[in-house]
């Protein structure tokens, strides 16, 4: 298993916002968190890569066998099935995580239905999925995980655009319905104990509605203002 300080830089790298967000997360429980984002950076970068859906698919596909237990050395597919064997994570919902990514490998999302379970297949099972590592199965964790990830589509939309893809509905909604669904799942209230793993949504509700901007102190100050008022 890679060492602490091998995860902490590959999710620092991958994954700023949730890294930053998982300091508040106690120690024990710290470790299992960077696997689980780790991981959810290697579906994310199945379609990056990838110079055709196929090839995502592919990808997809290994790390399908490796959730179902095929052992393969990897310096997060090792760890994973030494996880997974322990009972840290459940195999049904990783492999719930791999289908959502396979949504990306369509030639497009219809319409907002289809965008916002493709939303919640990814960001908000990831989220849920962290609520379970910290001890709370909640349907909060995933609300507010997916608007996170409404945000970050959102945020991405630009770049998609230039190199010929969209994660956007293809029927023209347009962004304000889906900043509006975005900060109604954004009044969702989670236990406490699960804190470290919503605290993205603290970026999604400075994000939503803003052109893109770089990450900076205030968003710091206000993901700690969360963590110690316990209010997203």
């Amino acid at each position: 298993m890679p060492t602490s300080s091998a995860l902490i830089e590959h999710v620092r790298r991958a994954d700023p916002d949730r890294f930053f967000c998982s300091v508040f997360a106690p120690q024990e429980k710290r470790e299992a968190l960077w696997l689980l984002y780790a991981f959810n950076n290697e579906l994310a970068r199945a379609r990056e890569v990838a110079s055709e859906p196929m090839l995502a698919l592919i990808r997809l596909t290994w790390w399908r066998e490796v959730v179902e237990g095929v052992e393969k050395k990897h310096d997060i597919a090792t760890p994973l099935s030494e996880a997974l064997a322990a009972g840290i994570f459940e195999r049904v919902d990783l492999a719930r995580l791999i289908d959502g990514r396979e949504m990306e490998t369509e030639p497009e999302i219809p319409d907002l239905d289809a965008f916002m379970k493709y939303v919640r297949g990814t960001a908000g099972l990831l989220s849920r999925i962290s609520g379970k590592v910290l001890g709370a199965d909640s349907d909060a964790a995933e609300a507010l995980g997916t608007a996170y990830g409404i945000s970050g589509v959102l945020r991405a939309a630009p770049y998609l655009a230039a190199a010929g893809r969209s994660l956007l509905p293809a029927d023209g909604t347009g962004t304000a319905g889906i900043i509006q669904a975005a900060r109604r799942l954004l009044r969702e209230e989670p236990p406490r104990k699960i804190l470290p793993a919503v605290l993205p949504a603290v970026f999604a509700r400075r994000d939503l509605g803003k052109p893109y901007r770089p990450r900076g102190l205030a968003d710091r100050l206000a993901v700690m203002k969360a963590a110690m008022t316990g209010r997203i």
